[in-house]
């Protein structure tokens, strides 16, 4: 017995006759009918009362349909499971705007990683507009983004707050701008400055706080990770959300720290992002909650 021959027998009760079942199917008529006639002498019993007219199911057959049907829901139910443990195993996709990957981000997928560890997580960097352009054509599962506090959510992606924060200035311990107690427009722009590139929520930020005035010099880069680098260099300082810098290895080893901007009381903000859709692949919905549990944590400790 096979469960294609259940599923033409199904088929023939639903359609009401062998020609229209077989057209459902996309068989010939004479196929469908010897499969069947194969199940009939397996089973010893007639499912089909044929006629000149056409054939359709016997009353012998109406009786042991909802046996039939038990027997294919349960079929449905072992490949939807078998479905849902691929979707389990499969890639997760992380779109990230590189701000607070490190606090944030590392602990929370070597904690996925110990309870799915056959789920590989591709960590992208992007700029915000990407990750929204992959997030709703598929490309990305999961997006961290940043927005400063008065901005408006994408329309068609979930977004859930992870951590709030304020610009800081991110300085080496022996830079002048670390002597200080908040650092001023002024005194942020004697010094090299490391920016964002435009498209980056702080490239916005901070063209809006020097109001068009220039720094002394500037570099441009994509991304904190990178911009935190080149401060733990010497090449300059940088603003950066404070959940981006306090935490990090490299603040936690003394090679850059923070100060906070004089004046200022933006707010940023760090969410996780998703498309709306009605199924979610469970590996991304363990990672998604991961993510909240860990920055609850995180902005407890801070």
């Amino acid at each position: 017995m096979r469960i294609e021959q259940l599923e033409y027998i199904a088929a023939v009760t639903r359609s009401g006759s062998l020609r229209r079942a077989a057209e459902e199917l996309h068989l010939s008529q004479p196929a469908l009918s010897e499969t069947v006639r194969n199940l009939e002498r397996e089973l010893g019993v007639d499912l089909l009362e044929r006629k000149r007219s056409g054939a359709k199911i016997s009353d012998e057959g109406r009786e042991l349909l909802p046996h039939i049907l038990s027997v294919l829901e349960a079929v449905d139910r072992l490949r939807g499971a078998a479905g849902e443990q691929h979707r389990v195993s499969r890639m997760v996709r992380l779109g990230t705007v590189n701000s607070a990957t490190v606090p944030l981000l590392i602990p929370t997928v070597r904690e996925f990683r110990s309870s799915h560890p056959v789920t590989q997580v591709e960590v992208v960097g992007a700029q915000q507009a990407d990750i929204h352009r992959g997030l709703l054509e598929g490309g990305f599962d999961l997006g961290l983004v940043n927005y400063l506090r008065d901005d408006d959510m994408p329309q068609g992606i979930e977004s859930t707050e992870l951590l709030r924060g304020r610009p800081v200035v991110c300085v080496r311990p022996d830079s002048p701008l670390a002597a200080l107690d908040a650092v001023d427009t002024d005194s942020l722009l004697a010094e090299p400055l490391v920016v964002m590139r435009s498209g980056y929520v702080m490239h916005r930020f901070v063209h809006r706080l020097l109001g068009g005035r220039t720094p002394s010099f500037s570099y441009s880069t994509d991304g904190a990770e990178m911009g935190k680098l080149m401060v733990a260099e010497g090449l300059g300082a940088a603003v950066l959300p404070d959940f981006s810098v306090v935490g990090d290895p490299l603040e936690r080893s003394g090679a850059i720290t923070a100060r906070p901007l004089a004046g200022d009381a933006t707010e940023v903000l760090l969410v996780v992002q998703r498309r709306h859709s009605g199924s979610v692949p469970r590996a991304v919905r363990d990672l998604h909650e991961l993510f909240v549990r860990n920055a609850a944590a995180l902005g407890a400790c801070s």
